[in-house]
């Protein structure tokens, strides 16, 4: 199966489903440099290699990963992220909040509304609290389209992530959601999530309300 699930003016994205819990890992190529972004080395790093590898074709120059980001500290987006780190040598982000619960030092500790900027395209890190106290969304602006949102486990299909039934840590996570993604990008734009397919944010407003009166 095609990894190529997105091909942009500026870039590429490829995915790949990894593990029992099929976590989404996200790979963003420049077009024109062949910087690499990889977010959430969740599993399988032979998988990830072969993604890597795939992924030689997407630009005018060698490819090279830049920066493996992590959405967030649970132990299913990072399994593979230390052998990563040792095979390929990337500098890694994430977080600040989650940052000392990953298996490997974090160099840069991203708060909310940092840019990462690298040869090609910049990502922007968007603090979702309550799933974790460090989660960040990564959000890509497509010169030419939608944004790209990749929401590790803070918003899905259907609803917010898991908040283990905590009032307080849902209605944070909520309330981030409503205000730093629906309320700050257009109904178009593209939801990238850590586990399943993808949605937008259009096809998601509509239940906002009704996911504030479940409670999850």
């Amino acid at each position: 199966m095609d990894s190529l699930i997105h091909s942009l003016r500026d870039v590429t994205i490829r995915s790949i489903s990894v593990s029992e819990m099929n976590n989404n890992v996200y790979l963003v190529t420049s077009k024109s440099t062949g910087e690499q972004v990889l977010i959430d080395a969740a599993d399988d790093l032979p998988a990830i290699q072969q993604l890597l590898a795939d992924s030689a074709a997407d630009s005018a120059q060698p490819t090279k990963l830049a920066r493996i980001a992590t959405t967030h500290q649970h132990w299913d987006h990072v399994r593979a992220l230390a052998e990563l780190v040792e095979a390929t040598g990337a500098i890694t982000s994430a977080g600040a909040d989650d940052a000392d619960a990953l298996p490997v030092p974090v160099d840069i500790r991203l708060g909310h509304g940092d840019v990462e900027r690298f040869d090609g395209f910049e990502l922007t890190a968007v603090h979702l609290r309550g799933h974790t106290p460090g989660s960040i969304a990564f959000v890509y602006q497509d010169p030419d389209g939608p944004a790209h949102i990749f929401s590790g486990d803070s918003l899905f299909p259907g609803g917010v992530g898991n908040t283990q039934n905590d009032p307080a840590r849902f209605t944070s996570l909520l309330n981030d959601v409503t205000e730093r993604l629906f309320d700050a990008y257009p109904d178009d734009t593209v939801v990238h999530p850590g586990h399943g397919l993808p949605t937008t944010l259009g096809a998601e407003r509509p239940h906002l309300e009704e996911w504030r009166a479940r409670g999850w």
